[in-house]
């Protein structure tokens, strides 16, 4: 498996993107509704989105694939549970901060006929970890390896 590269897009350019056409266009009094009614419903605050392309053959976006990803979430600490501290010395995993950046694995269904440029935006939850926006963008190369 490839290392994953991600980049963080602001919270702000998410809220402009998402629902784009009709907030901005068609209704632009609403939007600040929209964002009420995710976190309302969805238990979400505006957050940063965590981004990353996939690379896909002809073959597999014509027939579908599985595609694995390690997504960084933060979370406690599992050395020091949070305090930041080790008796009385900050603790040497999270730099006394009480919570630490690692890796959470996932799988990727690519669906059949996906287009190039297409984009899956979802929420991942790992166990102690604060949720995460992601974005998956699919991009379709001739030359792309072959997954087994």
């Amino acid at each position: 498996m490839l290392p994953t590269v991600w980049d963080t897009i602001p919270a702000a350019n998410v809220a402009k993107e998402c629902f784009a056409d009709e907030i901005a266009i068609d209704f632009p009094t609403v939007d600040h509704v929209v964002e009420k009614l995710r976190e309302s419903f969805l238990g979400e605050r505006r957050a940063d989105t965590l981004s990353t392309e996939v690379v896909v053959s002809r073959r597999e976006a014509t027939f579908g694939t599985i595609v694995s990803l390690d997504v960084p979430v933060r979370g406690t600490c599992l050395r020091c549970g949070g305090r930041g501290e080790i008796w009385t010395e900050p603790c040497p995993e999270c730099a006394g901060g009480g919570d630490r950046v690692r890796t959470h694995p996932l799988r990727v269904a690519v669906p059949p006929g996906v287009p190039d440029g297409a984009r899956f935006r979802f929420r991942v939850s790992a166990p102690g970890a604060l949720p995460v926006r992601i974005e998956v963008r699919v991009a379709i190369a001739s030359s792309a390896p072959q997954r087994a």
